[in-house]
């Protein structure tokens, strides 16, 4: 999965207006609806289209609160997913996506994204690590003081 600012239309037409300045470590929302195309032969939301939801928020959050410059210099690539399956999501079920950022190395930078019904019923949770590329050479890149402030944490202040 990259993480680019062409985002899907999925992404773009579900987030909510955020302003740029929205501080990164705060939770980012995004409502989702359960489309009938998401459920699988069990009659449940496939454990596959989380992951599409993790990766629709975390383009979301990264377009509201990215500048455009940040955006044309940077490009991510997911390295790792742990998600946690808790409760399944049905057919017509209003979802909320919450992301925000965790603590980042000198390569990867940490994500959490919790996924919860309308209820309030936590549905998974995952984490992801995304590791930042330069997108002329796809190559690891370094992030400037600005972008790592923005999208990540101290180790003490995680979660």
């Amino acid at each position: 999965m990259v993480l680019t600012s062409e985002a899907s239309a999925a992404s773009r037409t579900r987030t909510r207006e955020t302003s740029v300045t929205t501080p990164a470590p705060e939770r980012f929302e995004l409502p989702i609806r359960v489309m009938p195309d998401d459920i699988d032969v069990l009659g449940h939301v496939n454990n596959v289209v989380y992951l599409r939801w993790v990766q629709d928020i975390a383009v979301a959050h990264w377009q509201a609160a990215a500048t455009p410059e940040q955006q044309e210099t940077l490009i991510w690539v997911v390295v790792r997913h742990e998600i946690d399956y808790k409760h399944p999501a049905m057919a017509g079920d209003e979802v909320l996506a919450r992301t925000w950022v965790g603590v980042a190395s000198r390569r990867t930078f940490e994500r959490h994204t919790e996924i919860s019904r309308a209820d309030g019923r936590l549905l998974a949770r995952a984490r992801t690590l995304w590791c930042p590329l330069d997108p002329a050479t796809y190559r690891p890149a370094t992030v400037s003081a600005d972008v790592r402030a923005r999208f990540s944490v101290p180790a003490s202040q995680n979660g």
